[in-house]
């Protein structure tokens, strides 16, 4: 799925979608997409202190799964790549998002209003 918003009048497309399978560029871990915003919805402070390369804020950000860890993170776009691997994700909090693995990613689980 291609998620698209028009955010300031501009349509932002984000190139990866909630249970796809990410590799971060930099640091080499490996996770899966559980959220998408089509820009920067951190604070400020976290933003000065965590994202020191500065990746755009107005391009998408994605909040991932990191595998083997019970840790999660949020990414610039720009930092993430397709993980080819086709590997299974572990993370513990994996079925709270998903229902399984599919052939394109993780299978949402549906939520509720």
């Amino acid at each position: 799925m291609l998620y698209s918003w028009v955010v300031s009048l501009d349509t932002v497309f984000a190139r990866f979608s909630v249970g796809q399978i990410v590799r971060h560029k930099l640091f080499n871990y490996r996770g899966v997409v559980v959220d998408v915003d089509p820009r920067f919805a951190g604070s400020e402070e976290w933003y000065e202190k965590m994202a020191p390369s500065r990746p755009p804020k107005n391009k998408p950000w994605y909040k991932v799964l990191m595998h083997s860890t019970d840790n999660h993170t949020y990414v610039a776009e720009r930092n993430l790549e397709p993980d080819e691997s086709g590997d299974p994700i572990a993370h513990p909090d994996l079925d709270a998002y998903f229902i399984g693995l599919g052939e394109s990613g993780y299978v949402s689980r549906a939520r509720g209003n």
